[in-house]
C-alpha cells in the first residue's frame, strides 16, 4: 500500500470550520482572566481621593523631590581644601620657615635681578623687603651669623690655606697614631 501524506485540506465529509465573528462579539463572549496588577500600578497603589481640607493627601516617599536644583555654582569665594588641609597641619619650626625662605624661587629670582643692576617693580621690591626682613629676623632668632660664615668660606690669604691645610694634616696623623 503506498503512503499518503496527510493534508489540512478538509473533505466535504470533515469538520466546518465556524463561522466568522465581529471583534466586539468575542471579547464579550470571553472574559479576562485577574491575574497581577495593572500596568502603571506601582504609581497609582498610594493614591487616596484628595482631601477637601487643601492637601494633597499622603505624600508617596518613592516619588522624588520637585525642589528646582542650581545648574550653575554660586559665585562664592571658598577656601580650597588645599588651604584648608594646610591651615590644620602643625606649624612650621624657625628653622624649617627659614629653609623655606632660603628655598624660595622667587626670592632668588628678585635677589639675582638686583645683583644684575636691573631696578625691580614696587610691588615686588616691597614683597623682596618683606622678605629680607623675615629672614634676617629668623636668622637674629636663631642665633646664625651670616658675616661670619663668609669670612670662613674666604680666604684671601695663601698662607692662611696653607696653614689650615698643616694643621688639618696633623690632625690626620694624630688620628693614625691613636688608631695603632
Amino acid at each position: 500500500m503506498t503512503r499518503i501524506k496527510k493534508s489540512r485540506n478538509t473533505n466535504e465529509n470533515g469538520a466546518k470550520r465556524a463561522p466568522r465573528t465581529k471583534k466586539a462579539e468575542r471579547t464579550i463572549a470571553r472574559k479576562k482572566q485577574d491575574n497581577g496588577n495593572k500596568s502603571g500600578s506601582r504609581q497609582s497603589v498610594g493614591e487616596q481621593p484628595q482631601n477637601n481640607q487643601g492637601g494633597k493627601g499622603k505624600k508617596d516617599p518613592r516619588i522624588g523631590s520637585k525642589k528646582p536644583v542650581a545648574l550653575v555654582l554660586p559665585n562664592t569665594k571658598e577656601t580650597p581644601i588645599a588651604a584648608v588641609r594646610a591651615v590644620k597641619q602643625a606649624p612650621l619650626t624657625d628653622e624649617q620657615k627659614l629653609a623655606q625662605l632660603e628655598n624660595d624661587p622667587r626670592l632668588n629670582q628678585l635677589l639675582d635681578l638686583l645683583e644684575e643692576g636691573k631696578t625691580l617693580p614696587v610691588a615686588d621690591q616691597q614683597w623682596l623687603d618683606k622678605q629680607l626682613n623675615e629672614l634676617e629676623r629668623l636668622m637674629d632668632k636663631l642665633g646664625i651669623d651670616d658675616l661670619a660664615d663668609a669670612d670662613d668660606a674666604e680666604f684671601t690669604d695663601d698662607e692662611d690655606l696653607l696653614a689650615k691645610f698643616d694643621a688639618g694634616e696633623d690632625l690626620l696623623k694624630q688620628y693614625q697614631q691613636d688608631d695603632k
